[in-house]
């Protein structure tokens, strides 16, 4: 299954020892793996991409967790700021790829893409 889905075992071994996994086995005591578990590992997966912890992941997949809601919604409010954050390095990214100043700290318009930082920085002691 670990090379089925990309991931090593010993990360789909950690994932049952946290409690995310629960394979069935067979008579010899292996591991056996059916089209659910796959379907949870690739729920884990897009979860743990998406930058959802492991604690998160198991209120996730625990639908009894008294806290779910507010687990998935402090998520979601951490997906919005990374994707702003992306957008704004995007814009970024793109104005220094066709600005003509050979130091790109140096333009006025590329300056302004960061001055949310600099500015809670330049009011701080030194």
């Amino acid at each position: 299954m670990a090379s089925r889905v990309g991931l090593e075992t010993h990360v789909l071994r950690h994932w049952e020892d946290v409690g995310l996994l629960r394979p069935g086995r067979d008579a010899a005591g292996r591991r056996r793996y059916s089209r659910d578990d796959l379907v949870r590992i690739a729920v884990i997966q897009r979860s743990k991409a998406a930058g959802m912890t492991l604690d998160q992941v198991h209120v996730l997949l625990d639908a009894e967790a008294v806290d779910r809601h507010r687990v998935l919604e402090a998520h979601i409010a951490d997906l919005d700021r990374r994707m702003e954050e992306m957008r704004r390095s995007r814009a970024m990214t793109e104005h220094a790829l066709q600005c003509r100043a050979h130091d790109i700290a140096t333009c006025p318009r590329f300056k302004a893409a960061v001055d949310d930082i600099v500015g809670d920085v330049v009011g701080a002691d030194w």
